[in-house]
Protein backbone atom coordinates (compact mmCIF):
# COMPACT_ATOMS: atom_id res chain seq x y z
CA UNK A 1 0.00 0.00 0.00
CA UNK A 2 1.17 3.47 -0.82
CA UNK A 3 0.57 6.70 0.97
CA UNK A 4 -0.44 9.85 -0.21
CA UNK A 5 -0.39 13.22 1.60
CA UNK A 6 -2.83 15.96 0.51
CA UNK A 7 -2.33 19.45 1.04
CA UNK A 8 -4.95 21.33 -0.06
CA UNK A 9 -6.88 23.65 1.91
CA UNK A 10 -10.02 23.37 0.02
CA UNK A 11 -11.96 20.65 1.88
CA UNK A 12 -14.28 19.58 -1.40
CA UNK A 13 -11.39 19.22 -3.27
CA UNK A 14 -9.11 17.47 -0.81
CA UNK A 15 -11.77 15.31 0.05
CA UNK A 16 -12.64 14.46 -3.52
CA UNK A 17 -9.09 13.28 -4.24
CA UNK A 18 -9.51 11.54 -1.13
CA UNK A 19 -12.42 9.59 -1.73
CA UNK A 20 -10.83 8.55 -5.24
CA UNK A 21 -7.54 7.58 -4.24
CA UNK A 22 -8.47 5.00 -1.09
CA UNK A 23 -10.81 3.50 -3.87
CA UNK A 24 -7.78 2.64 -5.99
CA UNK A 25 -6.22 1.19 -2.61
CA UNK A 26 -3.69 4.19 -1.56
CA UNK A 27 -3.66 5.82 2.25
CA UNK A 28 -4.40 8.65 2.66
CA UNK A 29 -3.81 11.33 4.74
CA UNK A 30 -5.21 15.34 4.66
CA UNK A 31 -3.29 18.63 5.84
CA UNK A 32 -5.27 21.99 5.27
CA UNK A 33 -1.75 23.56 5.16
CA UNK A 34 1.72 23.18 5.05
CA UNK A 35 2.40 23.84 8.89
CA UNK A 36 0.90 20.82 9.75
CA UNK A 37 1.71 18.66 6.87
CA UNK A 38 5.33 18.97 8.71
CA UNK A 39 3.74 17.90 11.84
CA UNK A 40 2.22 15.27 10.16
CA UNK A 41 5.34 13.98 8.29
CA UNK A 42 6.97 13.12 11.65
CA UNK A 43 4.59 9.77 11.90
CA UNK A 44 3.97 9.31 8.46
CA UNK A 45 5.85 9.55 5.68
CA UNK A 46 4.48 8.90 1.95
CA UNK A 47 5.61 7.88 -1.50
CA UNK A 48 3.27 11.02 -2.90
CA UNK A 49 2.71 14.35 -1.60
CA UNK A 50 0.52 16.31 -3.79
CA UNK A 51 0.71 20.10 -3.23
CA UNK A 52 -1.06 22.82 -3.11
CA UNK A 53 0.27 26.26 -3.54
CA UNK A 54 -2.21 28.88 -2.06
CA UNK A 55 -2.27 27.73 1.17
CA UNK A 56 -2.68 29.73 4.57
CA UNK A 57 1.12 29.97 6.01
CA UNK A 58 3.41 28.62 4.96
CA UNK A 59 3.26 29.01 1.25
CA UNK A 60 3.02 25.57 -1.25
CA UNK A 61 6.55 26.44 -3.08
CA UNK A 62 8.37 26.97 0.22
CA UNK A 63 7.13 23.97 1.68
CA UNK A 64 8.59 21.93 -1.51
CA UNK A 65 11.65 23.76 -0.94
CA UNK A 66 12.17 23.07 2.69
CA UNK A 67 11.19 19.05 2.06
CA UNK A 68 14.04 19.26 -0.84
CA UNK A 69 16.26 20.75 1.59
CA UNK A 70 15.67 18.09 4.34
CA UNK A 71 17.24 14.31 3.71
CA UNK A 72 14.71 12.42 5.27
CA UNK A 73 12.18 13.79 2.93
CA UNK A 74 14.20 14.70 -0.36
CA UNK A 75 12.92 11.40 -1.71
CA UNK A 76 9.42 11.51 -1.47
CA UNK A 77 7.56 12.60 -4.79
CA UNK A 78 5.91 15.89 -5.24
CA UNK A 79 2.68 16.70 -7.38
CA UNK A 80 1.58 20.39 -7.52
CA UNK A 81 -1.72 20.74 -7.94
CA UNK A 82 -2.68 24.59 -8.48
CA UNK A 83 -4.68 27.22 -10.18
CA UNK A 84 -1.39 29.03 -11.15
CA UNK A 85 -0.76 28.42 -14.83
CA UNK A 86 2.11 30.49 -15.70
CA UNK A 87 4.74 28.91 -17.63
CA UNK A 88 7.52 30.50 -15.36
CA UNK A 89 6.12 29.36 -12.13
CA UNK A 90 5.59 26.06 -13.43
CA UNK A 91 9.18 25.55 -14.70
CA UNK A 92 10.70 27.21 -11.70
CA UNK A 93 8.98 24.72 -9.72
CA UNK A 94 9.80 21.87 -11.53
CA UNK A 95 13.50 22.70 -11.39
CA UNK A 96 13.17 23.31 -7.23
CA UNK A 97 12.14 19.29 -7.49
CA UNK A 98 8.38 19.21 -8.21
CA UNK A 99 8.18 15.78 -10.00
CA UNK A 100 4.62 16.51 -11.60
CA UNK A 101 2.35 20.07 -12.40
CA UNK A 102 -1.05 19.70 -12.93
CA UNK A 103 -3.01 22.76 -13.41
CA UNK A 104 -7.09 23.15 -11.46
CA UNK A 105 -9.48 22.47 -13.18
CA UNK A 106 -8.03 18.93 -13.26
CA UNK A 107 -9.05 15.74 -14.39
CA UNK A 108 -9.02 13.08 -11.50
CA UNK A 109 -8.40 10.09 -13.45
CA UNK A 110 -5.49 12.14 -15.06
CA UNK A 111 -4.17 12.75 -11.43
CA UNK A 112 -4.26 9.00 -10.64
CA UNK A 113 -2.62 8.07 -13.55
CA UNK A 114 -0.10 10.47 -12.70
CA UNK A 115 0.89 9.07 -9.58
CA UNK A 116 0.38 5.37 -10.52
CA UNK A 117 3.14 6.27 -13.62
CA UNK A 118 5.49 8.26 -10.74
CA UNK A 119 4.81 5.43 -8.75
CA UNK A 120 5.98 2.89 -11.15
CA UNK A 121 9.39 4.91 -11.78
CA UNK A 122 9.98 5.15 -7.70
CA UNK A 123 9.74 1.90 -7.40
CA UNK A 124 12.41 1.14 -10.19
CA UNK A 125 14.35 4.10 -9.49
CA UNK A 126 18.03 2.77 -8.47
CA UNK A 127 16.69 -0.46 -7.89
CA UNK A 128 16.45 0.30 -4.14
CA UNK A 129 13.79 0.20 -1.72
CA UNK A 130 13.57 3.25 0.87
CA UNK A 131 11.43 3.71 3.97
CA UNK A 132 11.34 6.47 6.68
CA UNK A 133 15.33 6.62 6.37
CA UNK A 134 16.03 3.17 5.87
CA UNK A 135 17.58 2.09 2.71
CA UNK A 136 18.64 -0.49 0.95
CA UNK A 137 20.99 -0.96 -2.73
CA UNK A 138 19.62 -3.78 -3.91
CA UNK A 139 22.49 -3.74 -6.63
CA UNK A 140 25.36 -3.82 -3.81
CA UNK A 141 23.47 -5.57 -0.93
CA UNK A 142 23.84 -2.50 1.49
CA UNK A 143 21.67 -1.21 4.20
CA UNK A 144 21.45 2.08 5.37
CA UNK A 145 19.73 3.90 8.57
CA UNK A 146 19.52 7.54 7.66
CA UNK A 147 22.05 7.98 5.11
CA UNK A 148 24.72 5.68 7.52
CA UNK A 149 25.55 2.44 6.41
CA UNK A 150 24.89 -0.54 8.61
CA UNK A 151 25.88 -3.85 9.01
CA UNK A 152 23.49 -6.74 8.14
CA UNK A 153 24.33 -10.46 7.86
CA UNK A 154 22.62 -11.76 3.92
CA UNK A 155 19.75 -13.26 6.22
CA UNK A 156 19.24 -9.73 8.14
CA UNK A 157 19.04 -8.17 4.77
CA UNK A 158 17.11 -10.60 3.04
CA UNK A 159 14.19 -9.89 6.19
CA UNK A 160 14.33 -6.90 5.89
CA UNK A 161 14.02 -6.44 1.92
CA UNK A 162 11.00 -9.05 2.20
CA UNK A 163 9.13 -6.41 4.57
CA UNK A 164 10.01 -3.23 2.51
CA UNK A 165 8.95 -5.01 -0.28
CA UNK A 166 5.60 -6.30 1.49
CA UNK A 167 4.05 -3.48 3.87
CA UNK A 168 1.14 -3.82 6.07
CA UNK A 169 1.58 -7.98 5.73
CA UNK A 170 2.71 -10.37 8.47
CA UNK A 171 4.21 -13.47 7.75
CA UNK A 172 4.12 -16.19 9.82
CA UNK A 173 7.40 -17.74 11.21
CA UNK A 174 7.60 -20.78 9.17
CA UNK A 175 6.21 -18.10 5.93
CA UNK A 176 9.64 -16.03 7.25
CA UNK A 177 12.03 -19.47 7.34
CA UNK A 178 10.62 -20.54 3.39
CA UNK A 179 11.04 -17.34 1.96
CA UNK A 180 14.13 -16.55 3.48
CA UNK A 181 16.25 -19.81 4.32
CA UNK A 182 14.64 -21.86 1.15
CA UNK A 183 13.21 -24.43 2.84
CA UNK A 184 10.56 -25.82 5.42
CA UNK A 185 11.28 -26.61 8.75
CA UNK A 186 9.12 -27.19 11.87
CA UNK A 187 12.19 -27.23 14.56
CA UNK A 188 14.42 -24.52 13.31
CA UNK A 189 11.56 -21.77 13.15
CA UNK A 190 12.99 -19.95 16.87
CA UNK A 191 16.26 -18.58 14.16
CA UNK A 192 13.53 -16.26 12.51
CA UNK A 193 13.03 -15.04 16.10
CA UNK A 194 16.73 -14.34 16.84
CA UNK A 195 17.37 -12.81 13.71
CA UNK A 196 13.80 -10.10 14.05
CA UNK A 197 15.76 -9.35 17.12
CA UNK A 198 19.23 -8.60 16.16
CA UNK A 199 17.55 -6.79 12.87
CA UNK A 200 15.85 -4.62 15.99
CA UNK A 201 18.66 -3.26 17.88
CA UNK A 202 20.53 -2.73 14.04
CA UNK A 203 17.62 -0.63 13.76
CA UNK A 204 17.97 1.07 16.44
CA UNK A 205 15.44 4.27 17.02
CA UNK A 206 13.84 2.87 13.71
CA UNK A 207 12.88 -0.82 15.04
CA UNK A 208 9.48 -0.31 16.23
CA UNK A 209 8.49 -0.52 12.32
CA UNK A 210 8.79 -4.12 12.41
CA UNK A 211 5.49 -5.32 14.26
CA UNK A 212 5.09 -8.77 16.02
CA UNK A 213 1.02 -10.45 16.09
CA UNK A 214 1.51 -12.84 19.20
CA UNK A 215 1.21 -16.49 17.69
CA UNK A 216 1.23 -14.80 14.22
CA UNK A 217 4.45 -13.65 13.50
CA UNK A 218 6.23 -10.46 11.93
CA UNK A 219 5.76 -7.46 9.31
CA UNK A 220 6.28 -4.00 8.58
CA UNK A 221 3.51 -1.83 9.27
CA UNK A 222 3.16 1.49 7.74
Amino acid sequence: MFNILIVEDEETISHLIEFNLNKEGFKTVIAGDANYAMLLLKDFIPNVIILDLMLPGLQGEDFLRLLKSKNEYKDIAIIILSAKSQESIITKLLADGADDYIVKPFSVKVLIAKIKALLRRIEKKDNKLIFNGIELDLNTFSAYLDNKIIDLTTKEFEVLRLFLSNPNKIFSREELFTKVWGYDSQVQTRTVDVHISSLRKKLGTKSDIIKSKPKVGYGLIL
